[in-house]
């Protein structure tokens, strides 16, 4: 339908012709009974104003890092004696059987990790050479070693793990947290996505997007070299006054039709157009990490006007001080499946971590030093675990790599009420299957709403006739993931 003939259509409404049919009508008084209870009649207030949760929050906001292709977990965390016994077996046919691969056929052969594991902090957590900062961070970590996803590959894999649904369309978590919580700071987003190492993650944009919810929510990618936001710069040619007088012109168009339609998304326009304006000055501000000291900056190992992940971790911790209620990071380059010497479980690994778990470590310890990780929930992983054998195509490399797996993987959280130096769940002796404590994706998000807030099953939102919620119909809260 052609977008002209679709506004007059919405200008001939029912509930159009009872407000034009005379100020003491029947329609007009039935029309305005209507109006004072309904959810569909928004005012053009700002929907990201703060708002309470439905109970004491433990986390006030939440940074996730996440790791796009899914990092080798029986590598970094999850030790396998056993397995190192058996390497080079076949796999038995009763753990084959009936199961699906995305590059392995056959009967492969079980491989024990070639990294060297030990036992750090007062809970003795066991991790491996690959990973020496989150070595120093042992008594600050909740890991969470008994994850388990329904889906074998990354697009419907991490759709699942931030949207909770394998497919495009529905809001993500931190379009969620926005929605129930607003944020503290009206001059910049509440929900920021941050990329490194090149690449999009595979879910594609849906993984920040706010789906079928006020698109005011959704996550707005910045960039840590060049301008930190696409357009939001004003044009060659209008300065800042300029800029003020066409924003109050198109505020009155849209107050209009907010007044005559109803219509959230005109709310949104209203919001957003607004937020631009007032991020032209606010971000290059937070975004700008010369301003830190030379210490920070060794610390973290960024440095200012490149892109990397390093850089990222720190500008996650500038944007939550300053009240951004939601962070994401996204890393490409996790995908290990040993085709080339940079996805290999040896010199590959040691690559990627080198360049990761240092930020890491350097932003749980800035937050704590500065009070913030208390209320500040960070969360580390990928999007389903590694198999405990050999990937099928590379199995006469000399490059070990390990396939998808999405039967039990491991997650780290820290702060925001995680309990601190805790080792939960566990897998067989194998690395197969969940041997103590299976925690669903869903369970995982419920978890999260919990910690900020929020009856993961009462967060909901209307859309066709239903009520919508992150965790879909299912998710429990993990009471002993907190603190």
């Amino acid at each position: 339908m052609h977008p002209v003939t679709h506004d007059k259509l919405q200008l001939t409404t029912r509930r159009t012709f009872l407000g034009s049919a005379g100020q003491f009508s029947l329609g007009a008084i039935a029309l305005h009974a209507m109006q004072q209870g309904s959810a569909a009649m928004p005012q053009a207030a700002n929907p990201m104003l703060p708002r309470k949760p439905h109970h004491t929050a433990k986390a006030k906001r939440v940074i996730y890092l996440h790791m796009s292709g899914a990092p080798p977990h029986l590598d970094l965390f999850d030790y396998k004696p056993e397995l190192v016994k058996r390497s080079g077996q076949d796999c038995p046919d009763s753990i084959l059987k009936g199961r699906r691969f995305a590059f392995t056929t056959g009967v492969p052969k079980l491989m024990g990790t070639p990294r060297t594991f030990a036992r750090y902090g007062k809970a003795g957590m066991w991790m491996s050479d690959a990973c020496p900062n989150f070595h120093t961070i042992a008594d600050e970590i909740c890991l969470i070693r008994s994850m388990n996803t329904d889906q074998f590959n990354h697009a419907p894999a991490e759709l699942l793990l931030f949207t909770g649904h394998a497919r495009q369309g529905r809001p993500s978590m931190g379009s969620w947290a926005t929605y129930g919580l607003g944020t503290d700071n009206q001059d910049l987003p509440g929900f920021v996505t941050l990329i490194s190492s090149g690449t999009q993650p595979s879910g594609g944009q849906g993984l920040w997007g706010s789906g079928f919810i006020p698109s005011v929510y959704q996550g707005v990618q910045c960039r840590s070299k060049g301008d930190p936001v696409l357009f939001v710069s004003d044009p060659a040619g209008m300065n800042r006054e300029m800029r003020r007088m066409t924003l109050d012109v198109l505020n009155q168009l849209n107050q209009q039709q907010v007044t005559e339609l109803g219509h959230p998304e005109t709310v949104t326009r209203i919001a957003q157009y607004e937020l631009a304006y007032r991020m032209q000055a606010s971000v290059p501000e937070v975004m700008d990490i010369s301003k830190e000291n030379a210490a920070t900056l060794e610390a973290y190992g960024a440095k200012p006007g490149e892109a990397s992940f390093a850089n990222n971790c720190l500008l996650a911790r500038r944007l939550v001080e300053q009240g951004v209620r939601f962070v994401q990071l996204f890393d490409w380059g996790w995908d290990f499946h040993g085709t080339g010497a940079d996805t290999g479980i040896t010199d590959g690994l040691t690559k990627k971590m080198a360049a990761t778990d240092r930020p890491v470590a350097a932003l749980i310890k800035d937050l704590k030093q500065r009070g913030l990780l208390e209320d500040t929930l960070v969360i580390w992983g990928g999007e389903f675990g590694r198999t405990p054998f050999r990937e099928g195509r590379t199995a006469a490399s000399q490059v070990l790599g390990r396939d998808h797996y999405p039967d039990c993987f491991t997650l780290l959280m820290a702060g925001g009420g995680a309990k601190a130096g805790f080792d939960y769940g566990s897998t067989d002796e194998l690395g197969f299957s969940v041997a103590e404590n299976k925690v669903h994706v869903h369970d995982f998000q419920a978890t999260v709403m919990h910690l900020l807030g929020f009856d993961h099953e009462r967060l909901t939102y209307r859309f066709q006739g239903r009520d919508y919620r992150l965790t879909d119909i299912h998710g429990h809260v993990v009471k002993d993931l907190v603190a």
